[in-house]
């Protein structure tokens, strides 16, 4: 049979249930400025997310918001009044010295929330929050025969072998765990090349005779491709959404545990207001140094944040967009998305569909929840740099569209937030390009002191060495936080023994300077891409390790490349000795090609964890399901 035939087996195979339909209406937005005037001027009264009386945490969480608020505002404060008082300040360049101060005052309050963020982290996995949700109270909750569930997999044009494994080791974990009669599994396809329909039709096939009666396993393709994944999750939601009470989400690359999955539909029974449950995923899988490097940065650092991001939020939580349970009748009620209004490339199907979704969820009355608690949740990172910033492309994009939602009446304040905070991630990189280039300006505007050299460039007033040690401060103690806690904890041996913990951290900071500069060229280009317009290309990355050809790093770097050496040389010419103040930046973006070709081989990643570098504690033990996956 050709593919083709297989192709069209799919009209005639029942590889799906009979149709319930259900309704899902997108609510119009009510735009920006329209959201801000009601804001402003009219009394809107409650809004749809209000509780009354209030739930306990929400006292804990205001009080915690309100302290991390003032932190902000006070430190981009005192750090935009110690630069104004630095001893350059006066010179006949007042503008250029406003625009630094704002910069700074901005740039250094980002840097402060993350790095109390992490801080809380650390208080939280010292002693565990009272109001966060209970696993304890979700283990003596009975699962009820209506619970039913499906989970989910959109898929678009991915590998077949890869997605597929994952998928068998998730579902024989299911098939193994209590209560697997609840669930139902569907591969809704968006695939659109006919060759990986076939493949993916045989192999929803074979996998299905696999598994035979231990598990439900559906296939579904959509013909109409509109609105991306949220389009497919939605698709699924009026078809099938009626037959169940809650559905997990995964996405591509995403492996869980039977029990995992148990354990979120008892913490949804548990909490009958959560309308969305988050796991903290743990990356691993992909062996190329790049990926390495990441993982093992998210289950060192990231640890910290994800429980500081818990702190923060409590039952207003981030949804991240996978390996997270749904209460499916108020996500088909609320949450489904409308178009953004106008032209350009911030209108149109939202991109980043996910926080928006909780703020929907939380605007209607239930909570969205981050629990770090439940293990069995695996994804797997970009196995390159250059696969990394493509996804970081269209995450730029998504998330600068959703800043048009700020003002959007109902949403709650930490909602808000988040899609400041999404839109800032990105944003932020042309910032920090800004202040630097306004810093190098007023420097080489100075008065000439004298020295030569690269002397010349650090001397600087004590305000100034104080400010800058306070920002590098900032930026690399959460990593020395996040191993100390490792140890304090006792998880050393997780990680190959203490040793290889503190090396690999210090390789990991290392790769994560050198990569610094390039990301935020390329998300500069991003933010201008974005707000200009220009075509997007939408291509899921890769899920398996690919090394990366010079040709292809050359194509894709070589312009960054040339301008940046051209800079240099520019300025070499016309002041010798400000090349020090540029080359902690532009020498990382004069090796980006070969940087990036070296860290995508997975020769260079797997002689390292054979020698207990970057190792993590899946690498370590791998449990059961990722043994499956792999096998």
């Amino acid at each position: 049979m050709t593919p083709y035939d297989i192709q069209a087996a799919t009209r005639t195979t029942k590889t799906a249930p009979a149709i319930r339909r259900g309704s899902m209406v997108p609510r119009p937005w009510t735009g920006f400025w329209y959201g801000l005037w009601i804001a402003l001027f009219r009394r809107t009264g409650l809004t749809q997310g209000a509780d009354y009386p209030s739930p306990s945490w929400q006292a804990a969480a205001s009080i915690r918001r309100m302290a991390l608020a003032v932190l902000v505002i006070a430190s981009g404060t005192l750090a935009a009044s110690l630069l104004y008082h630095t001893e350059t300040v006066g010179s006949s360049n007042p503008v250029l010295h406003f625009i630094q101060l704002v910069l700074f005052g901005l740039l250094l309050g980002w840097v402060t929330a993350g790095f109390v963020t992490a801080l809380m982290g650390l208080w939280v996995l010292w002693r565990p929050d009272p109001h966060a949700l209970s696993i304890d109270v979700a283990r003596r909750q009975a699962l009820n025969h209506d619970a039913r569930t499906a989970i989910i997999m959109p898929i678009c044009n991915e590998p077949v072998g890869p997605v597929f494994a994952g998928l068998r080791a998730t579902c024989e974990s299911l098939a193994d765990s209590e209560g697997a009669d609840l669930f139902d599994v569907y591969v809704l396809s968006d695939t659109y090349d006919p060759v990986l329909r076939a493949e993916e039709l045989a192999a929803w096939s074979a996998l299905q005779e696999q598994l035979g009666d231990r598990c439900r396993l559906y296939y579904r393709v959509r013909e109409r491709r509109t609105r991306r994944k949220a389009g497919n999750v939605a698709d699924f939601c009026r078809r099938w959404g009626s037959n169940y009470r809650y559905m997990v989400v995964l996405d591509a690359d995403s492996v869980m545990t039977g029990e995992t999955i148990t354990m979120m539909v008892r913490m949804m029974e548990a909490y009958p207001k959560a309308g969305i449950i988050q796991t903290a995923p743990r990356a691993c899988g992909v062996q190329t140094l790049h990926a390495r490097a990441q993982q093992f940065a998210g289950r060192v650092v990231g640890r910290l944040f994800t429980a500081g991001m818990m702190y923060w939020q409590l039952g207003e939580s981030h949804y991240w967009g996978h390996n997270a349970i749904i209460r499916v009748e108020p996500f088909m009620k609320h949450c489904a998305l409308a178009k953004l209004p106008g032209r350009g490339g911030l209108s149109g199907e939202i991109l980043s569909h996910d926080f928006v979704e909780a703020a929907l969820m939380r605007r209607a009355g239930y909570y969205t929840w981050l629990t770090t608690e439940l293990e069995g949740s695996y994804e797997q990172q970009p196995s390159n740099l250059m696969e990394e910033l493509q996804r970081d492309r269209r995450w730029c994009q998504g998330n600068l569209m959703n800043f048009r939602l700020i003002t959007e009446p109902g949403f709650q304040p930490v909602h808000r937030a988040m899609l400041f905070t999404g839109a800032m991630a990105y944003v932020s990189a042309p910032l920090w390009l800004c202040f630097l280039l306004v810093s190098l300006s007023l420097r080489l505007l100075e008065p000439h002191t004298g020295a030569t050299g690269f002397f010349s460039y650090l001397e600087m007033s004590p305000q100034l060495e104080w400010l800058w040690g306070l920002t590098l401060t900032l930026l690399f103690l959460p990593r020395l936080l996040a191993v100390g806690a490792i140890l304090l904890r006792g998880e050393q041996a997780a990680y190959g023994g203490s040793a290889a913990l503190i090396k690999s951290s210090f390789l990991e900071a290392i790769l994560s300077a050198l990569q610094a500069p390039i990301r935020m060229m390329a998300h500069t280009l991003f933010v201008v891409t974005a707000l200009t317009g220009l075509n997007l290309e939408w291509k899921s990355p890769m899920r398996e390790s690919q090394s990366i050809l010079w040709r292809d790093a050359l194509h894709r770097f070589a312009p960054t490349m040339l301008t940046v050496a051209f800079g240099l040389v520019a300025t070499f010419q016309s002041y010798h000795d400000a090349i020090w103040c540029l080359l902690p930046v532009g020498l990382p973006l004069l090796l980006a090609a070969p940087l990036t070709v070296f860290t995508s081989e997975s020769r260079w990643g797997l002689s390292l964890r054979r020698s207990l570098w970057l190792l993590t504690p899946e690498e370590r033990t791998t449990p059961a399901v990722l043994v499956r996956a792999w096998a």
